[in-house]
């Protein structure tokens, strides 16, 4: 019956949310040129990406392990094919891309090694980063998890089971509606906290009864403050 109570709980939720990860930005301007942001994964201090063929000097972001370089809609004409010239090392080299641009905040990957320009994210980054910022969290929950007294095996399997769905559910949302260089990403992720706090505190005053209701709603509102905190950091220093 209580594994039943915990099902029935995850299900709700995810369908719950589904919706919202099917949401799509509504863009205005749609005749306006997009802009590119090239994302280079630990790029070198010296590396030097320029539009063809004005050598237009593309705008640096440096975030840990990853760098962007972007190119606003002011450098761009609405063409089907950009040339690059990037430099690094005493040494220059050139990348397309051979897609139309036609929405906003085109994200591409150049790789050094093989020197190939991508569209989208690395595999790597798009796991790998997911993974780490969702570790951290239920290292920090887990800590306030423990402070709070609980000590069950039920208990613990009920906090890693909502855990992990909800944050599964955060990280796809802002990978769905943040762009790398958003400026109120801090909002998005604000927005999409609301949910989890609203989802972790219903499933874990139905499913956990280890402590009284008072102690496990104080427990949500800390740890999910204390995530909002670790997450807003988090997403100013590493790539989305």
């Amino acid at each position: 019956m209580k594994k039943s109570r915990l099902l029935l709980f995850l299900v709700i939720f995810v369908v719950a949310i589904s919706p919202m990860l099917d949401a799509r930005p509504c863009l205005a301007n749609s005749a306006e040129a997009p802009s590119i942001v090239i994302m280079v994964p630990n790029a070198p201090k010296d590396l030097v990406i320029t539009l063809e063929p004005e050598l237009v000097p593309a705008r640096r972001t440096d975030k840990v392990v990853e760098s962007y370089f972007t190119f606003y809609r002011n450098d761009l004409k609405n063409t089907a094919e950009y040339a690059f010239q990037v430099a690094t090392g005493g040494k220059t080299f050139e990348v397309t891309t051979n897609t139309f641009l036609n929405r906003y905040n085109n994200i591409f990957t150049l790789d050094l090694k093989t020197q190939t320009l991508s569209p989208g994210k690395s595999l790597s980054m798009s796991v790998g980063l997911p993974a780490l910022r969702i570790s951290l969290t239920l290292a920090i929950e887990g800590i306030v998890f423990f402070l709070f007294g609980y000590r069950s095996k039920r208990s613990w399997i009920i906090f890693l089971a909502v855990n992990l769905v909800t944050q599964g559910f955060l990280n796809i949302w802002l990978l769905r509606n943040a762009a790398p260089l958003d400026s109120y990403i801090v909002f998005t992720l604000i927005f999409g906290e609301f949910f989890v706090f609203f989802f972790e505190l219903a499933g874990f005053l139905i499913l956990i009864k280890e402590h009284a209701r008072g102690r496990t709603a104080a427990y949500v509102i800390l740890a999910n403050l204390a995530s909002l905190l670790l997450g807003g950091w988090l997403i100013t220093v590493l790539p989305i």
